[in-house]
C-alpha cells in the first residue's frame, strides 16, 4: 500500500526556495498596502479639515472658493476663544505637572519595592484608561459633588488628574523597569540613603522619560472633552468651547481653522513625547 506524497515533495530545493520567497514577497507587499490604507483612512479627516480652513466660504463642499488665512486671523480677535485656551492651558499643566509627580513616585514603588497584591494595584491603576470615559465623568460628578467640590476648573483639574495619572504611570514604569539597578546599589553601597540615591541617581537618569510624561498628560488633558463636559462650570475648555460653537453654522471655518491649529500643535507634542522617550530608552542600552 502505497500513500501519497505532498506535491512539494516532487519539487526540487531551489523550487520550494522559490516559493517561499515568492509567498514572502507577496507578504511584504500586502503589508506595504494595508498600512498605507490604514494610514489614509485614519489621517484623510484631519487633511479635510485642513484643507477646509483655508476656504473662503463657510460652506464644507467642493470646489473650495478662494484660498485665505482670514479665518486663522479671526482667531486672534476672539475673546471668548482665548479665554478657553487659557483655561484648558492652566487646566493641562496642573493636571500633567500633578499626574507625573504620581506617575513617577507611583511607578518607581510599583517597580522597585514588592508587597502581596502589588499586581493586582498595578492592574487597578491603569482602569482608567480601559474605564469608558462617559462613565468616568459621571462617577467624578458624584465624587466631587459628595465631598462639596462644585463644577469648576478645579474639578476638571481633578478629573483630568485621574484621567492622565495611568498614562503617566505607564511611561515611568517601563523606563524603571530597563533602568540598570546596579546604579542604584553602588550608590547605597558607598553611603547614600534611599532618598539621596533616588533624587541624585533615580531622577537624573529618567529625566527624557519624565518629560515626555509631561507632554503625553499635557496633550491628553487638552484634547479632552467627555469628563471636561460633566464637570465644567461658568468657565470652559477649548474642546467645550469648540463643541458649543458648532451650534452655528457661520462659526464653522473658523472652528476649522482651531481645530488645524489644535491637531498640529497635538502633533508636535506627541513627536516631541516620543523623541524623548526613545532617546531615554536609547541612553539606557548604551
Amino acid at each position: 500500500m502505497t500513500t501519497e506524497q505532498p506535491l512539494a515533495s516532487y519539487l526540487p530545493a531551489s523550487g520550494n526556495l522559490s516559493v517561499s520567497a515568492m509567498l514572502r514577497g507577496m507578504r511584504r507587499q500586502w503589508l506595504w498596502f494595508y498600512t498605507r490604507l490604514f494610514a489614509v483612512i485614519l489621517y484623510l479627516p484631519s487633511v479635510f479639515i485642513l484643507l477646509f480652513s483655508f476656504n473662503s466660504g463657510i460652506h464644507v463642499a467642493f470646489p473650495l472658493k478662494e484660498w485665505t488665512f482670514d479665518w486663522y486671523i479671526a482667531l486672534g480677535r476672539n475673546g471668548a476663544l482665548l479665554t478657553a485656551a487659557g483655561n484648558s492651558l492652566k487646566v493641562g499643566v496642573a493636571a500633567s505637572l500633578m499626574s507625573t509627580t504620581i506617575g513617577v513616585l507611583g511607578g518607581f514603588a510599583l517597580v522597585r519595592y514588592r508587597w502581596p497584591g502589588g499586581q493586582g494595584l498595578t492592574a487597578l491603576s491603569m482602569m482608567p484608561l480601559l474605564m469608558p470615559s462617559i462613565i468616568m465623568g459621571i462617577s467624578l460628578l458624584v465624587l466631587l459633588r459628595t465631598i462639596g467640590f462644585g463644577n469648576s476648573l478645579t474639578a476638571i483639574t481633578i478629573g483630568h488628574i485621574v484621567f492622565c495619572t495611568p498614562l503617566s504611570l505607564s511611561i515611568m514604569m517601563s523606563r524603571f523597569v530597563t533602568l540598570d539597578r546596579t546604579l542604584e546599589e553602588a550608590a547605597l553601597d558607598l553611603g547614600a540613603n534611599e532618598i539621596g540615591t533616588f533624587l541624585k541617581i533615580t531622577l537624573p537618569l529618567s529625566v527624557s522619560a519624565i518629560a515626555a510624561s509631561i507632554i503625553l498628560c499635557l496633550t491628553a488633558s487638552i484634547d479632552e472633552f467627555v469628563i471636561a463636559f460633566f464637570l465644567a462650570g461658568t468657565d470652559v475648555t477649548l474642546p467645550l468651547y469648540i463643541w458649543g460653537q458648532l451650534r452655528f453654522p457661520s462659526r464653522l471655518p473658523e472652528i476649522l481653522a482651531l481645530g488645524s491649529c489644535m491637531l498640529l500643535g497635538t502633533l508636535a507634542l506627541i513627536v516631541v513625547g516620543e523623541m524623548l522617550r526613545r532617546r531615554g530608552a536609547a541612553q539606557n542600552v548604551t
